[in-house]
Order: C-alpha cells, then sequence, then structure tokens
C-alpha cells in the first residue's frame, strides 16, 4: 500500500480491525465453501488476534500508530481526572498567557522590524555622556544641522535619514476652523527614498520638499489615517489643512504597514523637516537620526567619522554658550556618537520601559516555573499511583521509551490544552497593559497583530513546559521495577523527597514574586505621596497659541473673560506647566558669591500664578502687575540656599549667566516640582513672562504662546472644557491646543510605576495561589501515603496536634527553606531593578518580612486540611480493609 494510505488508515481506528476481521471471515468460509472442516480451517488459520496485528503493519504506518493509541490512551486518563486536570489546565494556562502577552509588549515594543528595505542594516545615532545633571545617560537626539553635516561628511560611504521626535499638534481643516489633535511627524526630504517605502496613493515626501532656502508645505498621512479619517478616499490628495500658520497640500498616502519610526507612537501626518520652525536652530535637538552604512563599511569606522563631526559641531555651538563655566566648557562636549542597531526603530516609550519589561518577563518566568513545579507534583502523584499498572506494562514486554513517551504524550496534550487557555487569556490582557501604559494625552499604540515570532515563542514556550513538568513523572515511570511493584513494595521517601525539593523551589520562586511585587507597589506609593509643593485637585492647563505674537494687554483680557465665567475661582499663566515635559535652565551669578555650576530651572510666569497653583509664599512677596516692567522675581528655597546660604535672598541681585541684566527678589516660595517626580528639587526661578526674553528691562515680549491655568471650584474640573474653549475661540486670535488637569500630569509620570505595582500584585496573587494549591497537594498525597501510620498512631492515642506536628513539620521546613533562599535571591533582584524603584532603598530588609508571614500562613492554611483528614482516619476500618 502506499504511504498515504497507509498513513489514513492510521486514523480510522477500529475500522481497520473491522475490515481485517470482515477479510478473515470470508476466507475462512472460502475454506469451508471448499469443503474443509470448519475447526480444522480455524487451526490452519491460526490466531486472529495475531494474524490481524500482521496485517496492520502492512495497513498502517505502525509509529504513527503507536503514537495514535497513546493519544488516545492520555485523552482517556485525562478524562478520567476532570477536575485534577481542568484545575491544572487553567493554573498551567494561566502562566503560560501571562508569559505571552509579556512576550507580546516584548515583540512589539523591541523585535518588530519597520517595514523599510533592509531594516537590519540600519543603526540608529545614539549620544552616550551626561546629562544636565552630571549622570551618566544616553539619548537619540540631535539637531536638524548636526544631521545635515554628518549626512555630508558620510554621503559617499552611507546613507543618513533624519526623523523627528513625533509629537501632538492642532490642525484644522477644511474652511479651518474644524480643529483636532494628530501624531504630527517631521521627516527629510530623502528620508522615503533611502528607507526604500513607496506610497500607497499619490507621492511621498523628496528632497526637493526640504530645502533649506525654500521647504515646500507638503503632507504625507499615514495610511491608517487616512482610512480613519477620510475613508480611503483618493480625493484626498490636493486637499489642505493649515498647521502654524502654513497652508499644508496633502500630496499622498504612507505604505500600510508603515506607523513612523517610534514604536508606541504610531504618526498620522508627515511634513518636510525644514518646515517647522525650530528645526534648523543648532540647538533645537529634535531629530532621530538613522544611518545605513554602505557595502563594506564598517560600523565602528563610520561611528568613529560621526562622532569627529558631532565634536566639531558641539565646539563651535560652545563658543555661542554664554553662561557655561569654563572649567566645563573646556571639557564640551562630554559625550560622543554611539551607532546601535535600529531595525525596530527608536522610542522614549523603549527607553523607559525596558528595564520594565525585563522585570515583567523575571515576574512571569517565576510564575510558569511555580506553575510547571505544580504540575510536575501533580503528575508525580498520579505516577505513583500508576506504579502497578507501569510494572505490568514492563512484565508485558513495553520497553522503556515507550513508557517514557506514554507519559510525555499526557503532558503535551495538557500543555497544548493551557496553551490555547493561555493564548486566549494573553490576546485580552495584552492590549490592557497597553492602555494602563497609555495617558489620555500620550496614548501607547503598539502593533499587536500576531506574527511568526509569537507563534514560533508560543510553540516553544509549550514545548518547554511539556518538559519541565513531564519529564520527571515520565523517568520515574520508566524506571520502575516490576517485580518489586507487583510484591506490594513502594518508595515512598524517595517520592515525597523529590515532592518536598518541588515545593521548597516553588517558595524560593513565590517569595521573589512577592517581593518584587512589594517594592513595585511601595515605589508607586512613594512617587504618589512625593509632595508637590503645588495642589494639583481642581486645576486645568491649556496650552494656547496664538495666530501672530500677542501684546500683554490681549493675554490680561483673555485672561479676564475666563475669570469671569462661572465655577472658575483663578486664573493665570506661565511658559508651559509644571511636570508638562518642557524646561528652561541657565547658571546663575550672585554678585559677591563664588561661581556655582548648580543649574537652576526658570518659567515665565503671571503676577496670579503663584496663587493659582497655591504655592507657599514664605517670605517676601508675590509677583505684581508692576514687576513686569522692571526684573524682579521669585525664587524657591533651595534656591535660597544654594546661592545665598544664610543669607537673606530679599532683595539681592542675581542673573543669568550670559545676560547682564539684573533680577531682583521679591520673595521666596516654597519648593515644587518642577519636571519630574523622581529628580531631586533644584533651584527655581519664577520670572514675569512678559520680559523674561528680554534684555531691556523695559521693554515687554509679546508672547505668541503660553499655558493658561484655570482653578476651578468643580469636583470635575474637565466639565468646563468646552466652556472655556468657546471663551478663547471668541477672540480668533487665539486657539485652545490641549486641555489637561494638572493631576493627569502628575499621574502621567507613575503611569510605569502603576502599571508594575498593579501586574505585579496580580502576579503575586497568582504566584500565592498556584503555592498554596501546591502545598495542599503534596499534604495530601503524604497523608494518603502514609494513612497505615497514622492510623496506628491514632489507635495507641495521638492527639491532633501529633498528627499535625507529623503532617506539617517537613512541609515548613521546606517553605522557611525555600523562604532563607528567597531572601537571597530577593535582594540580589532587588539592586538589579534599582532604576525601577523609588523611596524603598534602605527599607528592602524590612519589606522581606511581609512574604516571609504570608507564605508561613499559606502553609499553614493549607496544611490545616490534611492535619484534619490525618487526624479523622478510622484505625478499626483500616485494619479490616487489610
Amino acid at each position: 500500500m502506499s504511504l498515504w494510505s497507509r498513513l489514513s488508515n492510521t486514523f480510522r481506528g477500529d475500522k481497520v480491525d473491522r475490515e481485517l476481521d470482515e477479510e478473515f471471515a470470508s476466507h475462512l468460509e472460502e475454506a469451508v465453501a471448499a469443503g474443509r472442516d470448519p475447526e480444522e480451517a480455524k487451526r490452519a488459520f491460526g490466531s486472529v488476534l495475531r494474524q490481524r496485528e500482521r496485517s496492520r503493519e502492512f495497513r498502517v504506518e505502525a509509529w504513527m500508530d503507536s503514537l495514535r493509541t497513546d493519544a488516545v490512551f492520555g485523552w482517556r486518563q485525562l478524562m478520567k481526572r476532570k477536575v485534577t486536570t481542568a484545575a491544572a489546565v487553567l493554573s498551567l494556562g494561566l502562566a503560560i498567557g501571562a508569559c505571552t502577552g509579556a512576550f507580546r509588549l516584548v515583540d512589539a515594543l523591541f523585535l518588530r522590524p519597520m517595514p523599510v528595505s533592509h531594516p537590519e542594516s540600519l543603526y540608529s545615532v545614539s549620544y552616550a555622556g551626561l546629562n544636565v545633571m552630571g549622570q551618566p545617560a544616553t539619548w537619540n537626539e540631535g539637531s536638524y544641522p548636526l544631521f545635515l553635516q554628518m549626512r555630508d561628511a558620510v554621503k559617499n560611504d552611507a546613507e543618513v535619514v533624519a526623523a523627528e521626535y513625533i509629537s501632538r499638534r492642532d490642525l484644522t481643516f477644511g474652511n479651518y476652523q474644524q480643529t483636532e489633535q494628530v501624531a504630527l511627524g517631521a521627516v527629510s526630504g530623502e528620508f522615503f527614498e533611502k528607507l526604500g517605502l513607496q506610497p500607497a496613493l499619490g507621492r511621498l515626501i523628496i528632497a526637493a520638499d526640504d530645502f533649506l532656502s525654500h521647504p515646500q508645505p507638503v503632507a504625507v498621512l499615514s495610511y491608517d489615517y487616512w482610512v480613519r479619517r477620510f475613508d480611503a478616499d483618493p480625493k484626498v490628495l490636493g486637499k489642505t489643512f493649515k498647521l502654524g500658520g502654513h497652508a499644508y497640500e496633502i500630496v499622498g498616502v504612507a505604505p500600510r504597514r508603515f506607523f513612523g519610526t517610534q514604536p508606541g507612537t504610531m504618526v498620522e501626518v508627515l511634513i518636510p523637516a525644514l518646515m517647522e520652525s525650530d528645526t534648523s536652530r543648532p540647538d533645537s535637538s529634535s531629530q532621530h537620526v538613522f544611518v545605513r552604512p554602505g557595502r563594506g563599511i564598517s560600523v565602528s569606522a563610520l561611528a568613529s567619522r560621526l562622532d569627529a563631526v558631532y565634536q566639531h559641531s558641539e565646539k563651535e555651538r560652545a563658543k555661542t554658550f554664554d553662561d557655561m563655566p569654563k572649567n566645563l566648557l573646556d571639557g564640551w562636549p562630554n559625550s560622543h556618537v554611539v551607532l546601535t542597531p535600529a531595525a525596530e526603530g527608536v522610542s522614549e516609550l523603549q527607553n523607559a520601559y525596558r528595564p520594565a519589561l525585563k522585570a515583567l518577563s523575571v515576574l512571569v518566568g517565576m510564575v510558569l516555573l511555580i506553575a510547571c513545579a505544580n504540575i510536575a507534583n501533580l503528575m508525580q502523584g498520579q505516577a505513583a499511583t500508576r506504579a502497578r499498572e507501569m510494572a505490568l506494562r514492563v512484565s508485558l514486554g513495553a520497553g522503556r521509551a515507550r513508557l517514557v513517551r506514554m507519559v510525555m504524550i499526557e503532558s503535551t496534550m495538557l500543555a497544548f490544552m493551557a496553551a490555547a487557555c493561555g493564548f486566549f487569556f494573553a490576546w485580552w490582557t495584552t492590549p490592557f497593559v497597553v492602555q494602563k501604559m497609555s495617558s489620555p494625552s500620550n496614548p501607547v499604540q503598539l502593533s499587536l497583530q500576531p506574527d511568526w515570532n509569537i507563534a514560533a515563542f508560543g510553540l516553544l514556550l509549550t514545548l518547554t513546559v511539556t518538559l519541565l513538568f513531564g519529564i520527571m513523572p515520565a523517568l520515574r515511570a520508566s524506571s520502575v521495577r516490576p517485580a518489586h511493584v507487583l510484591k506490594g513494595g513502594e518508595e515512598p521517601q524517595a517520592q515525597r523527597a523529590k515532592m518536598y525539593t518541588l515545593i521548597a523551589a516553588q517558595v524560593v520562586f513565590c517569595f521573589v514574586v512577592l517581593f518584587v511585587a512589594g517594592l513595585f507597589m511601595a515605589t508607586s506609593r512613594q512617587l504618589e505621596k512625593r509632595p508637590l509643593g503645588f495642589d494639583a485637585g481642581r486645576l486645568l492647563t491649556m496650552p494656547t497659541a496664538a495666530e501672530q505674537p500677542q501684546s500683554v494687554a490681549r493675554w490680561i483680557e483673555l485672561l479676564d473673560r475666563l475669570k469671569a465665567l462661572p465655577g472658575v475661582k483663578q486664573v493665570a499663566f506661565s511658559g508651559w506647566s509644571l511636570l508638562g515635559g518642557n524646561q528652561q535652565n541657565s547658571f546663575i551669578t550672585v554678585p559677591g558669591h563664588a561661581e556655582n555650576q548648580t543649574l537652576a530651572y526658570r518659567l515665565p510666569v503671571s503676577p496670579n500664578w503663584r496663587k493659582t497653583m497655591r504655592i507657599s509664599l514664605l517670605v517676601g512677596r508675590d509677583l505684581r502687575n508692576d514687576d513686569l516692567r522692571e526684573h524682579q522675581a521669585l525664587v524657591n528655597e533651595t534656591f535660597a540656599k544654594t546661592y545665598f546660604e544664610s543669607e537673606s535672598p530679599l532683595g539681592k541681585t542675581f542673573s543669568f549667566r550670559g545676560n547682564s541684566a539684573s533680577i531682583t527678589v521679591v520673595g521666596v516660595v516654597g519648593d515644587a516640582v518642577y519636571r519630574g517626580l523622581r529628580e531631586r528639587t533644584l533651584p527655581q526661578v519664577y520670572e514675569p513672562i512678559f520680559s523674561s526674553s528680554n534684555k531691556d528691562p523695559s521693554a515687554f515680549a509679546e508672547i505668541s504662546s503660553a499655558t493658561l491655568l484655570v482653578r476651578t471650584d468643580r469636583m470635575k474640573p474637565e466639565a468646563l472644557e468646552e466652556t472655556l474653549r468657546k471663551t478663547v475661540a471668541e477672540d480668533t486670535s487665539f486657539r485652545v491646543r490641549m486641555v489637561r488637569t494638572q493631576q493627569e500630569l502628575v499621574d502621567s509620570l507613575t503611569i510605569r510605576e502603576r502599571t508594575l505595582a498593579t501586574l505585579g500584585t496580580f502576579f503575586a496573587g497568582v504566584a500565592l495561589l498556584l503555592a498554596a494549591i501546591g502545598l495542599y497537594g503534596v499534604l495530601s498525597y503524604s497523608v494518603l501515603q502514609r494513612q497505615k501510620e497514622f492510623g496506628v498512631r491514632i489507635a495507641i492515642g495521638a492527639s491532633l496536634a501529633n498528627i499535625a506536628q507529623l503532617v506539617t513539620s517537613r512541609v515548613i521546613g521546606m517553605v522557611l527553606l525555600g523562604e532563607a533562599l528567597g531572601i537571597t535571591l530577593g535582594l540580589s533582584t532587588s539592586r538589579y531593578l534599582e532604576s525601577l524603584l523609588y523611596g524603598v532603598k534602605g527599607s528592602e530588609l524590612s519589606m522581606l518580612v511581609v512574604p516571609i508571614v504570608i507564605l508561613l500562613g499559606v502553609a499553614l492554611l493549607a496544611a490545616l486540611p490534611a492535619a484534619i483528614r490525618a487526624w479523622k482516619i478510622n484505625p478499626v476500618e483500616m485494619l479490616r480493609a487489610e
């Protein structure tokens, strides 16, 4: 018979046996019809069973048939223990789902290459050195003029393109009154060409659109935005929108799967880089530069050449630094160029969540190991109950390999059922985690479609899990000694020792998960409890732009209109919001004091800003309207201590290094968090907004943008958003870009920590549940194996306390051993996670108490039912059964 026929017969099961039986019966009937005696014909034919087995060898593939038989038997074994199987599948499925969900995030953020030509040859220009705080750091953003210099320096040996950091921007379509916010990206003219991208419609941005002298106001839409916003209408070409005072013409649609170069943020509209007003400034660092070395060009040699360009460019730029101390200027720049692989793109989200996802992977890996140890103990127990069956199989001629295969097939079926449940769990949880990582003003967008990476990971994970929990029971089954087992002999001590060892391993992993989850929760609480120095409640921030720079009077009129609205208590404005991500800093010169190299933050504000923010005034007075014509300012408490030490700063003057204008301190306010919750408080200067950019104190500066601050009496201040927008829009010179609560800005800085705390708590609960199930299972098995011993002890007067001690003593010992090992591993893990933690340094030892107590409590709770079950053993009935 052909191979295909034998393979198909393998899965026909009993039908093949019936066909063979019918064929044998027809042969006997023919013999009887030919005159032979029926009994003689049967004797001559031989054993029907033997003939059937011989004939099957020619009709089916023997190895495939053997696998099918073992699979059917394994399925029946699983179905005989439905409750146990369901519990195993659900617990293992939860762990597999957690691992798969974590990998989906890793894949979407770090492993999925951009849909460009030869992404594996793409590198990102990074800069490694010291940040403004003097701490080691790596960053990816550089200036556009620097990009041009790099491109020209290596134009014969590499392709160099640039993409600006994607930002949320307002634009208007149609009659220029329909304002909407989009994710805007700006790219260099050769960006699409060098990356080998082809348009889905129209054309893409080309080099002629990005000339330094006359950039063209053209735009390309992303494919998803085109479909979502314009319903994939091809007539979108030629339409215009207004952005930043320019009317842009839509000339094309980007390729379908191109979402930009920043994983986590999907670009919607792309424009030429030089259309952005600040792009040509050498101090505007917003460009991600990508390099593709030419054939035969060494990456290290290329990095050295680019670093030489960077060093020369920065030294030339440093000549314009009026406020930098000489010792810092002499060593400038304190960084160098590094080329890093960038097949997947480059984003801040990658940098922020790389350590977090590593920590998450460690947690889910430990949960998986706990689940595997549980199932291994379960399978070990079942193997012990099937010892006589295995002994009989060996006695009848079954080989060791056949027994291993039979048990491994059962384990594989269990693992694949758990994997199916796990994949459904991962399909739901990954978008949930992405949502937790997002904020309303900065949504995280990841491409989570299944790919070959996820499929390969799922298959490899399932096979690994099968080996982890299946190999020990399989080897035990194959090593059975028939003579010993069939005579009634067992080896319970060795069996229990293996199970107790797995219990200790479970406790180690569970302890670490609980400890790390506690660290994440403490970090989240510490950040949320950190004093802000201002009241973030019931406060709205409204970044607002003017079509043309406006005078003092126009901005004050706008404030007056807002203040007259019902529900509005106080209004003010500043250059930007505290904790909004923007910053301005300078070195400070104080007459009569030694040069200080501490940077100070600056923030231009209106006179009523301090009261609106509710920052405490320690000494002196607040800013007044007449301070707009005189260089006077508020400083924070740290500023006073840093630059004036024990002296009172009131009435004293200082200046920003490189600016000769003297500024008089009129008041000292409490410290407020400026840019981030994790950074230490720096000196801060709050200066009048209308004169902050002028060296002439008698001149006013007309400004084109500011952040309006509105304090309301509403529990939900965002309810006033529509009213505030309409009021601002009454003057067509102004346009609100975005409305956010100050509390939202604060919360956005703790998203990562809150996400880790939530996930850590969830995984800690899962680990604890699995550990409890494992402890209960081992104790129940121990009671079952020792019930004769317990019966005798009860018969001679043992109390419940005695029985409980016998049941729990060894398990408690294993729990204590696991906790001791867990303490060591947990402390090592905390040092590895140091960059993710805040406010917990020095308190790690005290935090070890919680998982110690919890695990001991769980062990005692799991032991109580087993002890009661052992004490209820009836010795009389047991002896009768014997």
